[in-house]
């Protein structure tokens, strides 16, 4: 049947191209392929030819899979070169991959076009997909590398694996990125295509032993170079630059731990700095709470208290912070040794969190201990102001009445008066007494709260005990005089000095408190009688009215008679029990 000429044209434009992609494939996959025989000391010249009786291609599979394969078959029959590919086949089993249509007899029969796709997907399998970028694909990762190594190079964009590469400048892009030293990048003209891929790829090939798998004048020539061409030829310069980068990661973990051990370091200077200056100040603190200074007043107490403010509402709160700062750098400094395998820091002696905890502890006590010795120094100023006021109130009200007392003691208002007067005297005398003695509790009072106030350490208990002397002088004196003044009142200092008169003399009964007047002068009778008119005279006064009459031989300042006889007053003589005029008579 015979086919149409634009059929025949188009089938045959189709095998060119078919051809022309196979040329490169062949080319780049024979590179790939003497890349690793190679090491070996071994080289194919056609892939389609030198693969297919086995012995090479298990040479290769052990140096591409680092694994150790049955050893290939001596005979060159066509069974001995199929048992060889069938070793082949069964370790590319072994690793997963799945050929589909391609068995050990297509290969023996040399089909171009299933050597180059098992060649392709061992590429893949080997070379490529062990490309791992953010879970991608291994043709999306080794892109999305590419892209990311050529990100700062201008006129280079890399958006898949055929025209992205045509100009040659990402592969130039590639190599200044790892080598630097290697090309000129700025240097390069972008419309010299050829020059570019030229160049890249011998520097590749001389400096960097990556074999060179495609042509550039392919590459040039074509309108769309073959994918799997430059994929191979990419993956190479992957595989190359991984080393690199394995250096460079290595180099940079290294750089890691150096940082971080010199962070641990720095972290664990700070944490000293900071546990010694902390402690340094616990005990200054401590100390400055702990001073008792002398508060001999309100006002003092309360400047104390404000001397402390700064300190309890600045200094404690940094301090404080300070505390809770390292106390959470501490807890960063074990996490960070923790997680980079490091043994946890043990800080130096008296330095760990529980040493400053405990220290912290005496600050707190120190602070309360404060706070309740100056409230309570407050409390006793104020009580010793409060006692010291009742007690200056009292003394005061004490001193006026001692004055007063002592200038009427000191008196002599006594010595002209008459009989009744004289017994007023007397009886004032006693009353005042009887106040000089409840006087004498009051003095008692002054006394304690002078004692209260020298226990309570009052500032100004010396001139407390001072006045309390004077006061307590000054009731010694007062007792003095009180007894001088008994003394100058009673009935025998009377009869000695100023109570002189007719004869008769003040002399208490013995049944009543009130003296009697008694008549011991025989002699004052007569002198009595001859001043009267009637043989019986009257004496100093009449017993039977209140009229009030004195002896004319007595002295002007004579005690005088308060009543007649019915009244407390008697007369008596010696032998007569009887009416006062006869016991007269009978005298």
């Amino acid at each position: 049947m015979s086919v149409p000429a634009h059929m025949a044209d188009t089938e045959s434009g189709g095998q060119k191209l078919d051809n022309v992609w196979e040329r490169q494939q062949q080319k780049a996959f024979t590179a790939w392929c003497n890349s690793h025989l190679r090491k070996r000391s071994l080289k194919i010249e056609n892939i389609q030819t030198d693969l297919s009786d086995g012995k090479l291609f298990l040479q290769m599979m052990e140096v591409v899979g680092d694994v150790k394969l049955p050893k290939a078959a001596r005979g060159k029959m066509r069974i001995h070169k199929i048992q060889n590919l069938n070793g082949v086949m069964h370790y590319l089993k072994e690793k997963g991959i799945r050929l589909v249509g391609i068995g050990a007899e297509e290969i023996c029969d040399e089909n171009l076009k299933l050597i180059l796709g098992t060649i392709w997907t061992i590429i893949l399998r080997f070379d490529i997909q062990d490309i791992s970028v953010e879970e991608m694909s291994a043709k999306d990762a080794l892109l999305l590398w590419c892209q990311r190594k050529t990100a700062t190079y201008n006129d280079v964009k890399v958006t898949n694996f055929h025209m992205s590469w045509k100009d040659g400048l990402a592969f130039c892009a590639l190599i200044h990125k790892h080598r630097p030293d290697l090309l000129d990048y700025d240097s390069l003209n972008k419309g010299d295509a050829l020059g570019n891929l030229t160049l890249a790829l011998d520097v590749a090939d001389r400096e960097l032993g990556i074999a060179k798998m495609i042509d550039p004048e392919d590459v040039v020539a074509l309108v769309k170079p073959d994918e799997r061409s430059i994929m191979t030829q990419v993956a190479a310069f992957y595989k190359c630059f991984a080393s690199y980068n394995k250096n460079e990661v290595a180099a940079s973990k290294i750089a890691n731990v150096l940082k971080m051990s010199k962070e641990h370091e720095r972290l664990i200077q700070e944490y000293e700095t900071m546990a010694s200056d902390l402690l340094a100040w616990i005990p200054t603190a401590v100390g400055q709470l702990n001073e008792r200074p002398v508060l001999g007043s309100v006002e003092a107490c309360r400047e104390n208290l404000t001397s402390f403010i700064p300190f309890r509402t600045e200094e404690y709160p940094s301090k404080l912070n300070e505390k809770a700062v390292l106390e959470a750098h501490y807890s960063s400094l074990q996490t960070k040794l923790r997680l980079s395998g490091r043994p946890p820091y043990v800080p130096s002696e008296g330095k760990m969190i529980e040493d400053i905890n405990g220290s912290w502890g005496q600050v707190d006590a120190a602070d309360a201990e404060n706070k309740s010795w100056t409230l309570s120094e407050l409390k006793r100023n104020k009580t010793c102001e409060q006692r010291a006021a009742i007690f200056y109130k009292k003394a005061g009200v004490h001193d006026a009445w001692a004055t007063d007392q002592s200038e009427l003691l000191n008196t002599d208002n006594y010595s002209m008066l008459n009989l009744g007067a004289v017994q007023a005297m007397i009886k004032r005398q006693e009353a005042f007494k009887h106040e000089l003695s409840a006087k004498e509790t009051a003095v008692h009072e002054i006394g304690m709260l002078a004692n209260e106030l020298d226990d309570l350490l009052y500032h100004g208990k010396d001139a407390v005990n001072e006045r309390y002397a004077s006061i307590y002088s000054n009731w010694d004196e007062l007792q003095r005089q009180t007894a001088a003044r008994d003394e100058a009142l009673s009935p025998r200092s009377r009869s000695s000095s100023s109570w002189r008169s007719c004869g008769c003399r003040l002399q208490p009964s013995p049944r009543r408190s009130t003296p009697n007047w008694t008549n011991t002068s025989t002699s004052w009778m007569r002198r009595c009688s001859q001043t009267r008119r009637r043989r019986w005279p009257r004496l100093c006064s009449c017993f039977r009215n209140s009229r009030r009459r004195r002896c004319p031989s007595s002295r002007p300042d004579t005690l005088r008679t308060r009543s007649c006889a019915r009244s407390r007053w008697s007369w008596s003589a010696t032998s007569a029990r009887r009416h006062p005029r006869a016991r007269l008579a009978r005298a």
